[in-house]
């Protein structure tokens, strides 16, 4: 173990930010250990007098080797940056955390994966959308992360287990304080089945201030970030930002322009920020995975009228204006083939006028 990796498994007992982190690092002056922390005088802007004094008398190697155990008995497993098993992903990225604390399977950081962000109070189409790419991505084995929010954060994460997909939850929030509590089973089963992660000691507190932070894992983990709804106003423009940062390939998915939960994702694929998703193949294909073509794996029971709108909709939704003047079909006979697909559970109509297959 190096002298800065001792260093790290000592600072993160307590509850210090990122930036003061570096601010010690930057005052010892290339040699970090904790010998020479104990050693130096600090400005008290940096560390009060008696911060300082209380870290100093826990910097024994007994009380390091029980602060060790007690994490092992929560079954925490602390990862620093200095350590094998912390992610490669962002082991060369600015501003990587120090150091993580973990429950769960750490194979899954250097697994495929798909970060996966958007609006805590989704539209019926974001949570459409998002549990029909989430599901077809994550049937091919790539890793789902996101942050264990309410939304569209949650409803991957469950769309994911519930497909026998991987899922990383990084947490705003230390591993002992789930936030929101409502979502404490969803965080267990998450353990269980695949990772949840914090930089923040285990019983910090959710603050207004954590979640911006914890951003930038949540991007830099993903080997791609798709955004299915946000706003203007939500954290995920954080996430996106700092995704454009780490040059990371941005997903996302258009929406009805009046609608406010769909202006940022219009917004970044105007902009040229993100590419413009509306299937799972629009993914897929970055990460060299073909997706099965949706008329092998449905319906041969249909008629011609009605397989001419179903091939349509084979590489993505579309809406009905698009439908109508495409499918060469009387208007009325075009209204009876959708009413049929639908009763039959072939497509699926969502808000705005789009319709899609379901898989």
């Amino acid at each position: 173990m190096t002298e800065f990796q001792k260093f790290l498994i000592f600072v993160s007992q307590f509850d210090l930010t990122y930036n003061k982190i570096n601010q010690i690092i930057e005052n010892l002056n290339g040699d970090v250990s904790i010998k020479r922390f104990c050693k130096t005088k600090f400005d008290e802007g940096i560390i009060s007098s008696d911060i300082f004094e209380f870290m100093k008398s826990k910097s024994s190697d007994i009380n390091i080797k029980n602060y060790l155990l007690n994490l092992e008995n929560q079954e925490i497993k602390l990862v620093t940056q200095d350590d094998d098993l912390y992610p490669k992903k962002l082991k060369n990225l600015p501003n990587n955390p120090f150091f993580l604390f973990c429950k769960g399977n750490l194979d899954l950081f250097n697994s495929q994966s798909l970060s996966v962000v958007g609006t805590r109070k989704p539209s019926n189409y974001g949570r459409i959308v998002t549990k029909k790419l989430v599901e077809a991505v994550s049937k091919k084995n790539i890793t789902i992360i996101s942050g264990l929010a309410y939304g569209i954060d949650s409803i991957a994460h469950k769309t994911c287990l519930e497909n026998g997909g991987k899922t990383i939850a990084v947490l705003g929030s230390g591993l002992n304080e789930i936030y929101p509590n409502e979502h404490m089973s969803l965080a267990k089963e998450i353990e269980n089945k695949g990772l949840i992660i914090s930089e923040y000691i285990p019983n910090k507190l959710a603050t207004r201030y954590t979640f911006p932070q914890r951003n930038r894992i949540i991007a830099g983990l993903g080997d791609g970030v798709l955004i299915t709804e946000a706003n203007f106003k939500s954290g995920t423009i954080h996430t996106k930002d700092f995704a454009l940062e780490y040059g990371k390939n941005i997903y996302s998915v258009p929406g009805n322009i009046y609608n406010e939960t769909s202006f940022l994702t219009n917004d970044i694929i105007k902009s040229g920020q993100a590419s413009c998703i509306t299937c799972a193949e629009d993914i897929l294909r970055d990460y060299n995975i073909e997706e099965e073509k949706v008329k092998n794996q449905i319906f041969f029971q249909l008629s011609l009228d009605e397989q001419k709108i179903v091939n349509l909709l084979e590489d993505g939704m579309k809406d009905l204006d698009f439908l109508t003047k495409n499918c060469d079909l009387n208007i009325n006979i075009f209204n009876s083939c959708l009413t049929t697909l639908e009763i039959r559970g072939i497509i699926c109509k969502l808000p705005g006028g789009y319709i899609v297959l379901n898989n």
